[in-house]
């Protein structure tokens, strides 16, 4: 809307060439900067080549609006920008000053100490007319005192790196200790980033990732010469960024959180560096094992594609466990997750329930079978599943190491109408685990088709306990399997009454190895003859004899019952 005719398809063109750009543009306040921008090069110099990186973005808007505000108030007529003078310089560090030393904090609104604290003069109108119109804003008064804040945060983000880099071409080993820690000695380049890095990397809430992208996109030219005179004793040495770049590639955080190990490449991504995408290519073309730093380019790549990815399978990956877990934040692109046996750790719980509760939510199938969640992660995924945005159709929390399942039931309570199948076998849920799961299945919204609870510690009780429960809701299963648990007679007579009654639309009955006797092939022949459809019963690994079954395999052949498929016989 802000270009005229032949622009807006240049502009478009060159915004979805970059994954970057195409994706922060679909956020207001970066796509007004990117506009911002391009309509001022498009303006004043044609033949200026765009920005490609979201750091050379944030340079050229540093400038323009610099430039543009002053010529504003001065009278000037509009140009394209040139070097910053150095009354611009002194002001940018200041208010670059007062962004980094509140940045780790997470501080975004500034009082007047604060501002005179950094050196800012607020009394002086140049504060607030021709260098930070569109930077630095003053807002209304809160209990009487004018309030500061940039106008985004990003912005903040950028000018402390800004800060940082000047402080660190310039020595100023005092101020970098603040982040790096006392420990820290002056270095090359590429061991400070490094160091830059490894901190951010150990901030949990993410609260220096677009920070530290910003400070590595600053050692590129481009940046460097959009900021010559606040960058001052840049360094341009071809064999440091390579050294930068390389560090990035071999730097491993098996204990981070994927989706935050994933800067690293938004790191290299900044820096112009494609290599990454290349060898991935290739590695999977050749089944070539894949690196760390490649499964988190990869991620990257499956989660700005704009095509929903079918299937994520991490077992079909050639790398570790600690690459598996840099893909696991592509699940939020994917509508079938299968994370079997990735040796999960909460913060990766974390990731997938951040997926279940996106906008919109693609999964539909999750199984997690075999990774050991115990209570406090699957306390994390419940968070997800209980979101009103959560799709999840199919959930497999198979030998998971689970005891205490009352988070799950009570997000499966509060978002009930979309899981159909659930597998919670091989965990130790016992009678109380049951009990608990009955309250789920007592919600006139639950529509579970499929309930799978193979060895999980259960006796007779829990049939009493898990049979009245769909009773009282109009019965949407399907599929009951309750194999290899200590039920007896005396759990399947209660079965039984359920299977007799008129809500009951169970099609497959699984009781492997549950301790049973003829008794229990009695009850469920009387019960068979009034259930019109349970099509398959299997009674494997029950020591039962062919006579034990004779009333159960004539309705099979019955062509009046719907029993088609009887299996007794051990393997």
């Amino acid at each position: 809307m802000r270009f005229s005719e032949k622009e807006p398809s240049r502009v478009i063109s060159h915004i979805k060439k970059s994954k970057n750009l195409n994706v922060m543009c679909k956020i207001p306040v970066y796509c007004w900067i990117t506009a911002t921008i391009l309509e001022y090069i498009l303006n004043t110099d044609q033949r200026s080549e765009l920005p490609k990186t979201l750091t050379d973005m944030y340079s050229y808007f540093l400038l323009v609006q610099t430039k543009r505000n002053k010529h504003k108030y001065q009278k000037g007529n509009e140009t394209s920008p040139q070097e910053l003078t150095d009354a611009d310089r002194e002001v940018l560090l200041k208010l670059g000053k007062l962004a980094f030393e509140n940045l780790k904090t997470r501080n975004i609104i500034f009082y007047q100490e604060d501002l005179e604290e950094c050196g800012l003069d607020v009394t002086e109108a140049s504060l607030y007319s021709w260098v930070c119109k569109e930077i630095f804003k003053r807002e209304c008064v809160i209990f009487q005192k004018p309030v500061y804040s940039f106008v985004h945060l990003s912005i903040q983000e950028f000018l402390a790196a800004v800060y940082m880099f000047h402080c660190h071409t310039n020595r100023k080993t005092e101020v970098l200790k603040e982040v790096l820690g006392e420990e820290y000695n002056e270095t090359s380049l590429d061991v400070f980033l490094s160091k830059v890095m490894e901190t951010s990397l150990q901030c949990k809430n993410g609260a220096l990732d677009l920070f530290v992208r910003f400070l590595h996109g600053l050692t590129l030219e481009s940046s460097q010469r959009l900021l010559v005179g606040l960058l001052s004793q840049t360094e341009k040495n071809p064999e440091a960024i390579q050294k930068i770049i390389n560090n990035l590639k071999e730097m491993r955080r098996s204990q981070i959180s994927p989706d935050r190990s994933i800067n690293i490449f938004h790191c290299l991504t900044e820096m112009n560096d494609s290599s990454v995408f290349q060898e991935i290519q290739e590695f999977l073309k050749s089944q070539t094992k894949l690196s760390e730093i490649h499964c988190s380019a990869l991620a990257y790549m499956l989660q700005m594609s704009e095509e929903v990815l079918d299937e994520l399978d991490l077992q079909k990956f050639n790398t570790s466990d600690q690459g598996r877990h840099r893909l696991i934040p592509a699940v939020s692109n994917c509508r079938k997750a299968l994370l079997k046996a990735c040796q999960l750790l909460k913060t990766h719980c974390e990731v997938v329930a951040s997926a279940l509760k996106s906008d919109p939510s693609h999964l539909v199938e999750l199984d997690m079978t075999g990774n050991k969640l115990h209570g406090s992660g699957l306390k994390f995924l419940s968070a997800g599943l209980s979101s009103p945005d959560c799709r999840l159709e199919t959930l497999r929390l198979e030998s998971c190491w689970l005891s205490d399942i009352s988070s799950l039931v009570s997000a499966l309570n509060s978002n009930p109408s979309h899981l159909r199948h659930l597998n919670l076998s091989h965990n130790d849920l016992e009678n109380s685990g049951v009990k608990k799961l009955c309250d789920f299945l007592k919600n006139p919204h639950c529509l579970l088709e499929t309930l799978r609870l193979q060895r999980c510690s259960l006796s007779e009780i829990s049939c009493d306990y898990l049979l009245p429960a769909p009773q009282s809701n109009s019965s949407h299963l399907k599929h009951l399997d309750l194999s290899w648990n200590n039920l007896q007679d005396s759990g399947v007579k209660q079965l039984c009454v359920y299977l007799k009654t008129s809500d009951c639309r169970l099609e497959t009955l699984r009781l492997w190895g549950c301790m049973l006797s003829e008794t229990s092939c009695d009850y469920l022949f009387k019960a068979l003859q009034s259930n019109s459809h349970l099509r398959e019963l299997d009674l494997t690994v029950n020591n039962l004899q062919e006579s034990h079954v004779k009333q159960l395999s004539e309705l099979v052949d019955s062509p009046h019952h719907t029993l088609e498929v009887l299996k007794w016989k051990d393997p």
